[in-house]
């Protein structure tokens, strides 16, 4: 039974899709990093949040673990480098909170907009200050925006609903896509001295730490407030106390900080500051979406499927035409191997049909994990398939058609050291099928336990071959009889079971067998 160690508070909904799925779930909240190290060990997947600091010595603690899930978006607390090393999935909840942080985002927008947390504590402690906390409109107001992905973009659509004008600044967001958030695209200095706030949606990597600074600070208009609910550390908060201190800018709302817990900090003495303590995803529905998300995801890697949040895997995500092909993928790869017996120099891919007119890195990915799979030692995943390629000097080489062969509409196909296979998905039914092996035509399903018969055609083969099989109490569940090549046959035959070495002994022994070959997926 496959252990998830969960650190952190989960949701039980979450928790509840892991036990339905037969594993073993293991809560021990409130590790400190060797209370983690010791526990580690025999755990198939690590649950955490962001208090729970997955480092190289964690991971290289852990001896069988395949996934770590971060219940949240954030990976900064996860040494993912090391991680990919050893073959280790990480994965996030990209999209959990995105509703939460946003909503929280024009929550604290509009309270430094008109100073509702300082008005409320003045009020409270027995003050009439309305004159003193007058505060201005969003109306026809510039927002800037910088990042617009999941978050960035509901937070456009709820300025929008406000009247203000939107200026955003992400790289990796193309024209057309801002164009349909309203949002027009510039550079990071063009967008700070326009913005009469802005708002950061950014990850923390080593390229986004002290983004916005002193000088960046210094180009914008001293009515500018900024918000943070993305991640500490992206703003010199050093700097950013001393601008609003000297009157560069006009305030800020920070949620998140360079250090957490933070108790003490220079901005909470200033009265143009608010403050919450990382409140973006702290909803009952932000909780329970997280939980139940990263639980699917552990869940999909603990069966050897496909991790649609996988960050780490190089492929990236996956056309909906592809993913039912990823499993007929890895068997394909898998029977190549043993169908060559060995480590092949080189591995031709053809993705034949509609599924050749789409994406098909990840497929060609599931190929490759389930070749090395017969090759190395180590477990292989989507992580870590690629680079042990590399260090078996397997070439992968892949392409395209939008034409298969007659009455197919998808197929893979695999060529390499003067062997091949080729398979589909049946039309009805979406069942893996094996469609050719060395050129000769077939139709069968993917068994766990196969063997390839080459054999003279001659009268009498099929109950020679039965006959073994019955005297070794060994059921046939599938055959498949083809014309191999001139004067021989093939058989192709599946069983539910083993089939023992002295069975193929037996075979290999008659004089009018030519080769009898093990072919299959792993049981």
């Amino acid at each position: 039974m496959p252990r998830v160690l969960v650190t952190e508070k989960l949701a039980e909904t979450g928790l509840d899709l892991l036990r339905s799925a037969g594993h073993e779930v293991d809560v021990q909240l409130d590790l400190d990093e060797e209370g983690l190290i010791a526990a580690v060990p025999g755990a198939h997947a690590l649950i955490i949040r962001s208090a729970t600091n997955v480092t190289r010595d964690v991971l290289e603690a852990a001896d069988s673990l395949r996934i770590v899930g971060r219940a949240g978006v954030g990976l900064d607390n996860v040494d993912t480098v090391t991680a990919t090393r050893l073959g280790v999935i990480v994965a996030n909840a990209p999209t959990s909170n995105s509703v939460s942080a946003a909503e929280h985002t024009m929550a604290l927008l509009l309270s430094v907009a008109r100073n509702v947390p300082q008005a409320h504590k003045a009020l409270v402690e027995g003050r009439w200050e309305r004159s003193r906390w007058g505060g201005v409109e969003l109306l026809d107001k510039t927002l800037g925006i910088v990042g617009l992905g999941n978050i960035g973009g509901l937070v456009a659509h709820r300025a929008r609903a406000f009247g203000m004008r939107l200026v955003g600044h992400d790289p990796f967001v193309s024209p057309e896509r801002a164009a349909e958030l309203g949002v027009e695209l510039m550079t990071l200095d063009e967008l700070v001295p326009q913005s009469d706030f802005l708002t950061l949606h950014l990850a923390r990597t080593p390229e986004t730490v002290g983004l916005i600074g002193a000088e960046r600070l210094k180009l914008a208009k001293p009515n500018l407030r900024l918000i943070n609910v993305a991640r500490g550390g992206i703003v010199d908060e050093a700097a950013l106390a001393e601008a609003i201190t000297n009157g560069t800018i006009g305030g800020a709302a920070l949620d998140v900080f360079d250090s957490e817990p933070m108790t003490t900090s220079p901005l909470f003495e200033l009265e143009r500051v608010v403050v919450t303590p990382h409140l973006g995803a702290s909803t009952s529905e932000a909780q329970d979406r997280a939980g139940l998300t990263i639980a699917d995801q552990v869940r999909l890697a603990l069966a050897d499927d496909f991790v649609p949040f996988a960050v780490n895997v190089s492929a990236g995500g996956v056309s909906e035409l592809v993913r039912p092909f990823l499993p007929l993928a890895e068997q394909l790869g898998v029977q190549f191997a043993r169908l060559v017996g060995g480590r092949p120099g080189s591995v031709d891919i053809v993705f034949a049909g509609e599924i050749g007119g789409v994406d098909c890195q990840m497929a060609v990915l599931a190929v490759t994990k389930g070749l090395l799979s017969e090759l190395s030692d180590v477990p292989v995943s989507y992580v870590n398939a690629e680079r042990l390629a590399r260090e078996y000097d397997v070439k992968i080489q892949f392409r395209t058609s939008t034409k298969t062969p007659s009455g197919l509409v998808n197929g893979i196909r695999l060529d390499g050291d003067g062997h091949s296979i080729a398979g589909t998905l049946a039309l009805l039914s979406g069942d893996a099928r094996i469609v050719a092996i060395d050129d000769i035509i077939v139709d069968l399903a993917p068994s766990d336990y196969m063997l390839l018969v080459i054999n003279d055609d001659t009268p009498g083969m099929i109950g020679t071959v039965g006959t073994i099989f019955g005297d070794a109490q060994i059921n046939i569940d599938d055959m498949h009889l083809a014309r191999a090549s001139s004067g021989h046959a093939l058989m192709a035959i599946s069983t539910s079971v083993p089939i023992p070495d002295h069975v193929i002994r037996l075979l290999e022994a008659l004089d009018t067998i030519v080769s009898v070959k093990s072919l299959g997926v792993r049981g």
